[in-house]
Order: C-alpha cells, then sequence, then structure tokens
C-alpha cells in the first residue's frame, strides 16, 4: 500500500469475472480516497456467466440478463469508473500507462496506472482454414456472441448446424441446438467426445450424445467451411466428406487471450497463459496482477503448469487479487482440474488426471472402473453410474476420477476433489465418513466402491 497518504490508480483490463472480482474486492478494502479505479472492457456486458450462455442459446434460460451477476451501473455505483465498448491495444510498462481505444469511434488515450491487473480472458480457437471467418461461423465466449449466434438462428430459414468440436462448449452447444429444433452433427477430430476423459468414459457420452439426436463424427478433422454465393455458410468439409450447414458453431476450446502480454515482454507458460506467483502478481513484476482465462495455473496433482479456463478459478483469482492490491495478503495455491457438465440428463464429470496425464508425467499408476446406482438398488428411481479412478502404483495416492451416469452422478466428483486436494491415497479414501441414506447413495457411495478397488489393486501390485 502507498504509505505517502497519495491516491493510487489501479487499471484493469477486462470486465467480467477476475476483473471486477478484483476491482470490486479491492474497492470494499480501499476506498475512493485512497485507490481509483478504472476497468475497461471491450463488450456490451461486465460480471457475466460464459457458463451460462448454452443454455441461454437453448431456452433454458430464457433472459439474458439472468446471466449477469453485477450491471456496469452497479460497479459504476461502487466508485469504479467502468469503461465498456474499450479496448485496450498496448501496454507501455516502462511509463506504467495503457493506451485504449473506443470501439466504437476509434478515439485512442493513455491512462496511466499505479498498479495493473490483467484479466483478458481467453479468445475460441478459430481454425485457419478457408471460410473460419464466414458469415454463420460462430465462437461463443462472451455474451456478445452468444446474441450473434442467437441473431443467427433466428435470421436463418435453414435448420442444419454443424458444431466442430467436442469439448464441454462443443457438446453443450450442441444440446442446445438441439433443443431449438435444429438437426446436429458434431465433428470430432477425437476418437470420442469429452477428451477430458478418457476414451472409454467419452463412449459412454457419445452413446448419450447419440440417443438425444445428435449425428456424431469421430476422428474427422475439418478442412475447410464453404460459402455460397451471399457469403454465408453453407457446409462444413473433412477429409472426405462434406456436411451441410446453415450454421456453423466453433467448439474447439479457446487459447489465452495474451496478445498484449507478449507484446510487452510479459512471461507467458508453454499453453500462451501469463505465468504468476501465488500472490497473481505476473511474476518479475512487482505492480502488475494477472488472473482468470488469461492465465496458466499450477496442477497440485501433476506439479505442472496447465491452462484450465473456467469461471469458478476466474472468481477466486480476483479475489485473491483484489485483497493484496487492497493491501491484504491472499494466495491461490493451484487446482486439481475439476469439471462437471451434461448432455441431457447424462452427468459428466472429472478431476485429477487422466491415463494420458499420467503417462506424460511419468507417473505408474492402477486403473479400475466401477458400475453402481445414484441411490440404494432398491429405491424408486435409482440410476446407473459409471466412476473410473486413477491412483498411483505402490503409494496408492489418488490421481483422478471421472464419473458418469444420471441425475446424482456429477456432484459426487467433489469428493474426490476434495481427497485429490488433500493428497489422500485410495485406501484412505474408503474410510471416509460420507452421508448415507437409502434416497441419496447405496451404503458404499460409488466413489467408495471404486476407492475400495483401487486400494486392493494397489495393494496386489505391492
Amino acid at each position: 500500500m502507498n504509505m505517502s497518504g497519495a491516491r493510487e490508480r489501479l487499471v484493469v483490463i477486462g470486465g467480467d469475472a477476475a476483473g471486477m472480482s478484483a476491482a470490486s474486492q479491492a474497492r470494499r478494502l480501499r476506498g475512493p480516497d485512497e485507490l481509483e479505479i478504472v476497468a475497461f472492457e471491450r463488450g456490451h456486458f461486465t460480471s457475466y456467466s460464459a457458463c451460462g450462455i448454452p443454455y441461454w442459446v437453448g431456452g433454458d434460460v430464457t433472459d439474458r440478463d439472468r446471466l449477469i451477476a453485477r450491471t456496469p451501473e452497479e460497479h459504476r455505483a461502487r466508485d469504479i469508473d467502468l469503461r465498456l465498448r474499450t479496448e485496450v491495444t498496448e501496454l507501455d510498462l516502462d511509463g506504467q500507462r495503457v493506451r485504449a481505444r473506443d470501439v466504437d469511434t476509434g478515439e485512442e488515450s493513455w491512462t496511466a496506472y499505479d498498479r495493473l491487473v490483467i484479466a483478458t480472458g481467453a479468445r475460441p480457437i478459430r481454425p485457419e482454414m478457408p471460410g473460419a471467418d464466414a458469415a454463420g461461423v460462430h465462437g461463443v465466449q462472451t455474451l456478445d456472441d452468444g446474441q450473434a449466434l442467437l441473431d443467427t438462428l433466428e435470421g436463418t430459414r435453414g435448420r442444419r448446424a454443424v458444431v466442430v468440436g467436442a469439448g464441454y462448449i462443443g457438446v453443450e452447444m450442441a444440446e442446445a441446438l438441439i433443443n431449438r429444433g435444429y438437426e446436429v452433427t458434431v465433428v470430432n477430430r477425437g476418437s470420442e467426445p469429452m477428451s477430458t476423459l478418457d476414451p472409454d468414459m467419452g463412449c459412454l457420452v457419445h452413446e448419450a450424445m447419440e440417443g438425444l439426436g445428435i449425428t456424431m463424427v469421430n476422428d474427422a478433422e475439418v478442412t475447410k467451411i464453404l460459402t455460397g454465393e451471399d457469403g454465408r455458410v453453407r457446409a462444413v468439409v473433412t477429409q472426405d466428406r462434406e456436411f451441410p450447414a446453415d450454421v456453423v458453431v466453433l467448439g474447439i476450446g479457446v487459447h489465452p487471450e495474451t496478445a498484449l502480454a507478449k507484446a510487452a515482454g510479459l512471461p507467458l507458460g508453454p499453453h500462451g497463459g501469463l505465468l504468476t506467483d501465488r500472490s497473481m502478481r505476473v511474476r518479475g513484476h512487482e505492480n502488475i496482477w494477472a488472473g482468470g482465462d488469461c492465465v496458466e495455473v499450477l496442477d497440485l496433482v501433476s506439479g505442472q503448469d496447465r491452462h484450465i479456463p473456467l469461471g469458478t478459478h476466474a472468481n477466486k483469482h480476483g479475489q485473491v487479487i483484489g485483497t493484496n492490491v487492497g493491501g491484504g495478503y491472499a494466495t491461490f495455491p493451484g487446482v486439481v482440474g475439476t469439471a462437471v457438465s451434461k448432455v441431457c440428463d447424462l452427468e459428466i464429470a472429472r478431476t485429477g488426471l487422466r491415463e494420458k496425464d499420467a503417462h506424460r508425467v511419468g507417473l505408474r499408476f492402477e486403473s479400475v472402473t466401477i458400475e453402481s446406482t445414484s441411490r440404494a438398488g432398491y429405491y424408486p428411481n435409482a440410476s446407473p453410474m459409471t466412476v473410473k479412478m486413477l491412483a498411483e502404483h505402490r503409494t496408492g495416492r489418488l490421481l483422478g476420477v471421472q464419473i458418469v451416469g444420471r441425475e446424482g452422478a456429477g456432484k459426487r466428483v467433489d469428493i474426490a476433489a476434495v481427497a485429490l486436494t488433500a493428497g489422500m491415497t485410495a485406501e484412505q479414501m474408503t474410510t471416509l465418513d460420507l452421508g448415507y441414506a437409502p434416497p441419496f447413495s447405496p451404503v458404499w457411495d460409488p466413489v467408495l466402491v471404486a476407492a475400495r478397488k483401487a486400494a486392493a489393486k494397489v495393494r496386489g501390485s505391492l
């Protein structure tokens, strides 16, 4: 904190989860007479749930504004100078200032800072191929992206949609488009959808997607997107097939949005994300912090840096940054890679390492897969559940868990997430005192059944 009594200026680049959480937390700790806060956001919205966009597009959420946690007016009422439709185009680290451009007028100006927060998020991957930027081809990362897609859906006569990629966004958008009455094809270069799972678990997702009426095309690489005379998309082309399309959604994934940081010479990791210390301060820069989808974080299981773009992490990063900028002390220790999603009523969850992750970092492991039910087998509406668990060879340390099942399956992954964070072994997990009653689980919860089997396999390997 500045001990001279002079007012400092905090500049925040990015108005969503990490950036505005940081600004809001800093404001809680330091009043306007101590800290001026200026935030730049190139879009129309702030503090919104990007994770909710597929459910808005699909009609489960009927009002876009329900995805907005805090409006620009609410931020401004707390003495945060929030400037929408303003894009930061250059960082001058030596001069401690940023150049910003008004998106609508093109007018540019410099703003000085004492402390800087970079929360520029991530951008959808657009493959370098003919037609990737054609009208009717959409990435889905921001509320503006979601609105653009809805505008296309409402203005398009045809009902054929192709989703490129079968990760979280691809799978969720495929379901959203089915819900809107589209004929949906998902083109996926992997052997099964949901590459965050091992293929044997991804196969279960594949079956559920086809049961929903989605056409899955695996092991296929998109080579180009064809357009009609009007410049709009008309088909997606792979190595050996052509899929007619009136709209295309890119669900290939995202890259950290770090072009500004790279141009300024800030340190980037192997995945292109900014590198920070535990206080979320950019390494080697005392007065610059970064958080959200533009950073890489420590994987507590593998010990390596990873890029995991999730709103849960972004909000935590913002809280840590805002606390430190505001004169307090906070750290972000890392993640274990927990995520949950769904296809119709099929719940999909994972945490920790997949088999290929463990192989990549040189870990030997035992793998088990069990079938169980969400409730006691005799209780009405008990539904099947598959749990896969990886435990380290000899030590039995839990390495990862994947769960695919119906109602009540997905959030069970949180048990494993806590166990991973605590560094527990499969053997130790078997004695966890979990809640039990027939409407909620069998006597042995499915996660504990997997832990018993994994512990036995580890013992057998000694």
